[in-house]
């Protein structure tokens, strides 16, 4: 029964059960969606039953639908958890960390010149990417572990907090010069806000000017007039170059705070919800531990440098 033909139909079956969509199933398999809704009919018609209810653009599992679905997607989880094992055991020290953009610009790259002095014999990779984790997309992706700035909400994988958030309004020097009326929170417009429209997986697209606002106890509205980035780099890259005001993210500007690029405005720092979280399947090994401990050791040391910078 399990011939190459039929394992091809179950793959089919079982992303398009997972999308309850043959399109979103045919991009996930890089093919196409006529490809995709072919094999599952010859797969229905091997088993001389319905798998699916086809109600326009989305689908439903039949009864028995469910039935294989169950069987099909935990048998595919195991396949692929194996095969991952089986590659880490052939080349343990090879690493694959997937890290959220800003914080891999912006405060982890600029420190894995110490990393790769103390452990040469590990190849680390970094891939910058926004995707939402679970233990599939990392089993899929050949991820082994990653770095999220979020709430640390991961239902089948290990998130471990190791370095938590403060927020902070910033601009350049030359902004504040041009605009001596800036001196209170209330004299914020919102044309000058730049935002981070999509500072985590699933937050507001004002979500952090929103908070910070709110616990300063100012209301602004019309938050959409300010410009918007999908990164906060992008956003902070625009603040240094004067073009409005930033709710930056300690982590990534602390360092332009100091050199003098960036000029924390009220001295309102307030904690953020989210923080930057290690997140690893539940199963792991020595060589993904290294790197966590690595980075829980260059948080504590930034951890310092924040505080002394705060106490000024």
């Amino acid at each position: 029964m399990l011939s190459s033909s039929t394992m091809v139909w179950l793959r089919s079956f079982d992303a398009a059960a997972r999308h309850a969509n043959f399109t979103h199933a045919a991009a996930e398999l890089c093919v196409t969606q006529g490809a995709v809704s072919q094999q599952v009919k010859q797969l229905e018609a091997a088993l001389h039953r319905p798998l699916f209810v086809r109600n326009g653009r989305t689908l439903a599992l039949t009864p028995a639908g469910e039935r294989l679905y169950a069987v099909v997607n935990d048998a595919f989880r195991s396949i692929d958890a194996t095969l991952a094992q089986l590659r880490r055991t052939l080349d343990p020290q090879v690493v694959v960390l997937s890290c959220s953009p800003s914080f891999a610009m912006g405060w982890l790259t600029p420190r894995l010149g110490s990393f790769f002095r103390e452990h040469p014999e590990i190849d680390l990779k970094v891939h910058g990417e926004f995707q939402g984790l679970d233990r599939a997309r990392l089993l899929h992706a050949s991820i082994d572990a990653a770095v999220r700035f979020d709430l640390g909400n991961y239902g089948d994988l290990e998130a471990r907090k190791f370095l938590d958030e403060w927020l902070l309004p910033v601009a350049s020097p030359s902004f504040v010069a041009a605009h001596p009326e800036l001196r209170d929170p209330s004299d914020l417009r919102p044309e000058w806000l730049l935002h981070d429209t999509s500072p985590w997986d699933g937050a507001d697209e004002f979500e952090e000017w929103e908070f910070w606002l709110e616990q300063a106890d100012v209301h602004l509205p019309d938050l959409f007039l300010g410009h918007q980035f999908n990164l906060s780099q992008l956003a902070q890259a625009a603040a240094v170059a004067g073009q409005g005001v930033a709710m930056g993210r300690a982590a990534l500007v602390l360092d332009d705070l100091i050199a003098g690029r960036l000029v924390d405005l009220f001295g309102m720092r307030m904690a953020s919800k989210a923080s930057y979280f290690f997140v690893t399947p539940i199963e792991t090994n020595a060589t993904v531990a290294l790197i966590e401990h690595w980075l829980q050791v260059e948080a504590q040391a930034f951890l310092k440098a924040r505080t002394k910078f705060m106490q000024r």
